[in-house]
């Protein structure tokens, strides 16, 4: 019988599968298929806690299901970083107008949102009053704090200077297979480095510098047309990541921080029209910005991960907002690494915020406010050698503050439903980062980012 329900569950979810390939075939706008693929996935997985009671049946259903949403991911993973590298190798290389104006630019918007998004969300939280009083610890938190313990020793032990120093890559091409804490901006500074071994090359040997250059264009070529192959099974992939959440979270531990959930993505949706005014202040049109990126957002919001995410934002960045390659593929990597945020700016401050009441502080405090402000845009930067994102941010401000670290690992059972929204953040930062850049700098597509088709 157990095994009869599993079998009926899948061919469900083939079922869904197909429908949403024919909606291809009825000419369905990619955006429109991915919404639909996320509400399915939502109310499936829903109905699936709610109506299957044996739990063996329903994880091995979901762990069946899960293989596409994991290929999916796996897919957009694998690519990253060989897109990564190829693109600014040849974007260097190339000397592609504007990149050494824009790299200042960026960072000067992932700075000025973090700064914005810690003071918001910190805000919202003394406004309403959030506080860590009254928050129980199960066996799971416990455990989460015990690890979170042990991560901050660990953390404390690597200075900010030795972490900056770690982005120069000992060993490459460990750095190419993803390996390493700091294998992202690893991976940045070689292609940089490469990038410009072959620029300077054309000065001596211009025709070795040529063909050289003309392999990295034709191999970048190969990579992009990958890219699009594989964003174009986002659908499935979101479909499939949906369900898994819905159906195997534990909703009854989510309704006891309800409030933390509401306000988080409060202060989320207000950082979305910071976003919408920061195109507003460069002459762009905000509804164009998101319209096009929705199905890019989307996917960051199930998978919870931005280096999944990184070839569909790249993509996305280059082909639907007009950004120039070199620019779109700085904006989008750093944006994995620094100045996240949701991760950095958003949940660091409320968790500051939350704790400062038991510390005799007071959390409306503009003082405070602005120190744990500040402390998160610094945190933005201190944790590029440091896997964990959210975590390891809320780590380096509360221990800044000389408050405890336990309430993170307090806050378990809501971390994957905060989590999706906080990677949407980011990636939207990213994009707005690229974009900002490149409209600054004059070297924007403009007639790209205001036509009405979607590439996808």
């Amino acid at each position: 019988m157990t095994l009869l329900f599993v079998l009926l569950i899948i061919a469900i979810f083939a079922c869904m599968l197909w429908a949403i390939g024919y909606m291809k075939k009825l000419n369905l706008s990619f955006n429109a298929r991915v919404l639909i693929a996320l509400a399915v996935g939502i109310i499936f997985g829903a109905l699936l806690q709610i109506i299957v009671k044996d739990k063996e049946v329903l994880g091995t259903s979901v762990s069946w299901i899960s293989i596409v949403g994991s290929a999916y991911v796996k897919l957009l993973t694998m690519v990253a970083f060989p897109l990564i590298f190829i693109s600014i190798v040849k974007s260097v290389a190339m000397q592609e107008s504007g990149m050494g104006k824009s790299t200042f630019r960026i960072m000067a918007v992932f700075l000025i949102t973090v700064f914005i998004a810690a003071m918001v969300s910190g805000s919202l939280s003394a406004v309403f009053g959030l506080n860590a009083d009254g928050l129980n610890s199960g066996e799971n938190e416990l455990h989460r704090q015990e690890v979170l313990m042990e991560k901050q020793a660990d953390f404390s032990k690597l200075p900010m200077q030795e972490q900056i120093v770690n982005i120069i890559p000992t060993n490459p091409f460990y750095a190419l297979t993803g390996q390493g804490n700091n294998a992202t901006l690893a991976v940045v500074f070689f292609a940089f480095m490469i990038g410009l071994a072959a620029m300077q090359l054309k000065n001596y040997k211009k025709d070795v510098a040529d063909r050289f250059i003309q392999g990295v264009q034709d191999i970048s070529d190969v990579i992009m047309h990958l890219v699009r192959i594989i964003i174009r099974l986002t659908p499935y992939g979101v479909l499939a990541l949906m369900i898994k959440i819905t159906a195997t979270s534990d909703w009854q531990a989510i309704l006891k921080l309800v409030n933390f959930i509401l306000i988080s993505y409060a202060a989320m949706i207000i950082m979305v029209i910071v976003h919408m005014l920061y195109l507003l202040t460069a002459g762009l049109n905000p509804f164009t910005f998101y319209r096009k990126s929705m199905s890019n957002l989307l996917f960051a919001f199930t998978s919870r991960s931005s280096a999944a995410t990184l070839p569909i934002t790249i993509n996305n960045a280059e082909n639907n907002l007009g950004v120039p390659e070199g620019i779109a593929n700085l904006a989008s990597t750093l944006g994995t690494s620094v100045g996240q945020n949701g991760c950095a700016g958003v949940f660091p401050a409320m968790v500051a915020v939350m704790i400062a009441p038991t510390m005799g502080i007071n959390p409306l405090s503009i003082a405070f406010l602005v120190e744990v402000a500040l402390l998160c845009v610094l945190a933005s930067f201190g944790t590029v050698g440091v896997g964990g994102g959210a975590t390891f941010t809320a780590i380096v401000v509360l221990s800044a503050l000389n408050f405890p670290v336990g309430l993170v690992g307090l806050l378990i059972s809501v971390e994957p439903i905060i989590d999706m929204g906080r990677t949407a953040l980011n990636i939207s930062d990213s994009l707005l980062a690229g974009v900002i850049a490149a409209k600054r700098t004059g070297v924007l597509n403009e007639e790209i980012y205001n036509r009405k088709e979607i590439v996808d």
